[in-house]
């Protein structure tokens, strides 16, 4: 990888994002020479790039300075501005708030409520069922005759039936929910656009609170066993959670608790098929597919940068931030970083140790990290013993989107093993 001359700003240009080289071109040199510049790109409210892995982790882990209120990304003034015409002058994040968006006691309040079915040992009992869907999927690969776009029409809906189901969503409902997810975290790019508004990430949260505020009541009335009615029977400080906390929940479990992963799967297909080498170790040896599932997700780091917002002055990285700026978290830049990863601009499926920060850290760390894991490892076990051959016929696209993305057209060319061959 070659640094280049783009200059700092760069970092909200949407377009920088589509091509790899150019971003991490961009963030090699900034380590080196700026890790931590003070950006005042045109449009933007002024924040502070945090490209060194060693200073993200000091940002997220100080969080009773650095919290997530008012804004959990970095956006321009006019989208800022667009968006509080369309909810009446009132922050998004007030109409609906979700946990992303909490600080302190109160995060940790709403965290606790799902953190159980969350963690390793709750996922055991899904285990089965995500490695059926994981079959399912690759059924559906197979049945499209040796050619597809494992992107748009395999990784976005592998992880998204997975979500989904736990949400309790019908299959019938999940290409709406695909729609409006794409349209809420990667509305830059103009494929997930509605008529060509780069702002419309309001109204679809608007047609998501539509479909789930009758499902958190119904789950009221009739609870099951599924995460829904787990949220909508939560209670804080001894009472029920008001219906924007309610539906903030269910957002952010139905938006991000997919899109990142089938990021991380399609950017880590497009991994291994530019490193045939580590493509034939893994085919060589299934037992890796844990570890590849972990440098899916360091290499493709789906989520493209959160924000924090300075309670106080302080020090970070020799700079003086002051009490209400605003610092941007790059976790493409964190997951490259020399300092903490030998040869990192290799995709090496036996890296170890593998300490990135494509789910953050501190109190804010993703808490669907586990169930992601579970997901890749599950596809690539079950891809592993039933690819003969695979290769990509075009280039990939990425999404041309500053906060949320990666990989969204990768085509390609595969053959299965002789069934019969495989069972035996």
């Amino acid at each position: 990888m070659q640094e280049n001359n783009l200059p700092p700003e760069a970092i909200t240009d949407k377009t920088v994002f589509a091509d790899p080289d150019k971003l991490h071109g961009l963030l090699l040199r900034l380590r080196r020479h700026d890790p931590f510049p003070k950006v005042e790109a045109e449009g933007y409210r002024p924040f502070w790039l945090a490209t060194r892995h060693a200073d993200i982790i000091a940002v997220e882990q100080n969080a009773e300075v650095f919290i997530n209120e008012p804004r959990q990304a970095v956006f321009s003034i006019a989208r800022e501005e667009a968006t509080l015409q369309r909810t009446g002058g009132v922050p998004l994040h007030q109409v609906m708030r979700n946990i992303v968006a909490m600080d302190g006691a109160e995060h940790a309040a709403f965290r606790a409520m799902t953190h159980s079915k969350f963690i390793s040992k709750s996922l055991i009992s899904l285990r089965s069922e995500i490695e059926s869907l994981a079959t399912e999927f690759l059924d559906r690969m197979e049945a499209k005759g040796g050619n597809c776009d494992f992107s748009s029409e395999i990784a976005m809906w592998y992880p998204l039936r997975v979500i989904m189901t736990i949400l309790g969503v019908p299959p019938e409902d999940e290409a709406n929910m695909l729609r409006l997810t794409q349209r809420i975290l990667s509305s830059e790019d103009a494929q997930f656009q509605e008529n060509g508004d780069d702002n419309s990430a309001a109204q679809a949260i608007m047609e998501l609170a539509n479909y789930f505020m009758p499902v958190i009541a119904d789950r009221r009335k009739n609870p099951r066993n599924d995460i829904a009615s787990v949220i909508a029977n939560a209670t804080y400080e001894g009472k029920l959670l008001e219906d924007r906390d309610a539906f903030g929940y269910f957002l952010i479990i139905a938006t991000a608790g997919h899109d990142t992963t089938s990021y991380a799967l399609a950017g880590g297909m497009h991994a291994l098929l530019s490193h045939p080498e580590q493509l034939q170790k893994l085919l060589a040896n299934p037992d890796l597919a844990q570890q590849a599932a972990e440098e899916m997700i360091r290499w493709s780091a789906p989520v493209r940068h959160f924000c924090r917002t300075a309670t106080r002055d302080i020090e970070v990285a020799g700079k003086q931030v002051k009490e209400g700026d605003i610092v941007m978290l790059s976790y493409p830049s964190a997951t490259r970083d020399e300092d903490m990863f030998a040869n990192p601009f290799d995709f090496n499926i036996e890296r170890l140790p593998n300490r990135h920060l494509a789910f953050g850290t501190g109190p804010h760390v993703c808490l669907g990290q586990h169930l992601a894991r579970l997901e890749l490892a599950s596809f690539l076990r079950e891809f592993v013993k039933r690819i003969e051959h695979i290769e990509q016929t075009g280039p990939a696209q990425f999404v041309e989107a500053t906060f949320v993305g990666g990989v969204k057209s990768l085509p390609v060319r595969y053959r299965f093993r002789d069934s019969a061959a495989t069972a035996n």
